[in-house]
């Protein structure tokens, strides 16, 4: 299992390319499903969490093909509409094809997310908005099983969510496209992935108002056309690398991005004492210093990110002062807590409250990621250490970040990837020889 072996005391500057979001990424691909006609998908990045949902789709007979960071798609070629736990266990966003599926073809039967309990997070929101739009819903052996009422159309209904959901959101949307009829969704998400998605659906001819609100109203077509669309730009990847510069007295320049996707966390940064400028596709961030304390509560967009909130609290560790964040969002983001503790940050938890009093500097320490963004709070903390650290399970930042070490380097963190199952085995092989 591959590592992140990173020397710290590294100075975070330069200039950074950002990637397309793949939060963005995966309800496009999976809206795709939706087009009578092939459509052209550009600027997808290169991350294992696509390439599992591309095989998905694959799997159901489409033709599906990403050469570099463009992905081509022709559904004529359907074969099934079948979504096995083998794929669907290893990424929640594969609950996403549900919706395509059912709306287009009139049914559908997918793998319950791996690990998901129904209710623990909102899974259960996707199936009462399709239950309301008069799909007949049965959860058997951990698969759910959706068919469209009589005449293999979903039907338009008023349906509110019970709590804010991006997934849900998207998954709802996707199929009200082709309902017969107009649905009206309350209390929806609108962070800036449901935008793209809804402006994409909009360029496939979908009908939809109210995009950026908590209400959107769409009113059925009877078929939706290929186009050829963008992802937009990712807004963690690029605070998440912007956070790299209050850690390390750093100076780092976003390009390709839109810095009004990242108003809450940049207004954050320049509380923690950091310069910030923008244009219309860049943001550059400057600090001197150690950073300021801040409060953080996370929420739904437009406030602060739940996907920020690892890499903040990580500058936080290294203020000159006391910080408290409130993670409102999901139950189980402290994970990084013990791994950052174990680098000598100063953390109490609380039930979703985390206390974080600075320290003057990380100390290097073997440590282990447990999500994607996780995974970028321990690498920055690890750039910014005295000595080596080494990070285990680092195939969770695989799942976000497109290129990281190339992108790290780039900013001057010297970073290496190891294995040792094979580096000793060629060490063996070497000596043996």
């Amino acid at each position: 299992m591959d590592q992140f072996l990173i020397t710290g005391r590294s100075r975070i500057a330069g200039e950074v390319t950002i990637s397309g979001a793949k939060n963005a990424a995966l309800p496009l691909l999976a809206a795709m499903i939706l087009a009578e006609t092939p459509t052209t998908l550009n600027n997808v990045p290169s991350l294992q969490d696509v390439r599992t949902l591309i095989k998905l789709i694959e799997g159901l007979g489409i033709t599906i093909e990403k050469n570099g960071n463009v992905v081509t798609c022709d559904t004529s070629t359907i074969e099934n509409y079948f979504a096995p736990y083998e794929l669907v266990k290893t990424m929640r966003a594969s609950i996403l094809v549900l919706g395509p599926l059912l709306a287009r073809f009139g049914e559908a039967e997918v793998s319950l997310p791996g690990g998901c309990a129904i209710g623990s997070r909102p899974v259960d929101q996707h199936l009462k908005a399709f239950e309301a739009m008069g799909a007949d819903i049965k959860v058997e052996n951990g698969y759910v099983i959706a068919k469209a009422p009589e005449g293999g159309r979903l039907i338009g209904c008023d349906f509110s969510f019970d709590m804010v959901t991006v997934g849900g959101t998207e998954n709802v949307l996707i199929a009200a496209t082709l309902a017969k009829g107009t649905t009206v969704l309350e209390n929806c998400a609108r962070e800036p992935e449901v935008v793209d998605l809804a402006n994409m659906l909009v360029a496939m001819g979908a009908k939809i108002e109210g995009i950026g609100t908590s209400t959107l109203t769409i009113e059925g077509v009877e078929s939706l056309k290929g186009c050829e669309y963008s992802v937009v730009a990712d807004r963690i990847e690029t605070g998440s690398y912007l956070a790299g510069a209050l850690m390390t007295e750093g100076d780092v320049t976003a390009k390709n991005t839109d810095p009004s996707l990242l108003i809450p966390v940049l207004q954050k940064f320049e509380e923690m004492g950091a310069v910030v400028t923008t244009g219309d596709d860049w943001i550059r961030v400057q600090m001197t210093g150690r950073p300021k304390p801040v409060d953080i509560r996370t929420q739904p967009h437009p406030g602060f990110p739940t996907d920020m909130q690892a890499q903040l609290m990580a500058v936080c560790c290294l203020a000159e002062g006391t910080s408290t964040i409130s993670e409102n969002i999901f139950e189980n983001r402290y994970m990084h807590v013990p791994e950052l503790k174990r680098m000598g940050a100063d953390i109490q938890v609380d039930g979703h409250t985390a206390i974080v009093r600075g320290v003057e500097a990380f100390n290097a320490a073997p440590v282990m990621a447990t999500d994607p963004r996780a995974s970028m709070s321990l690498v920055m903390a690890a750039a910014a250490a005295e000595g080596e650290t080494l990070i285990d399970r680092i195939y969770h930042i695989d799942r976000g970040y497109e290129n990281v070490e190339e992108k790290l380097r780039g900013l001057g963190v010297k970073i290496k990837r190891v294995n040792p199952v094979t580096d000793n085995a060629e060490s063996e092989e070497a000596n043996n020889g």
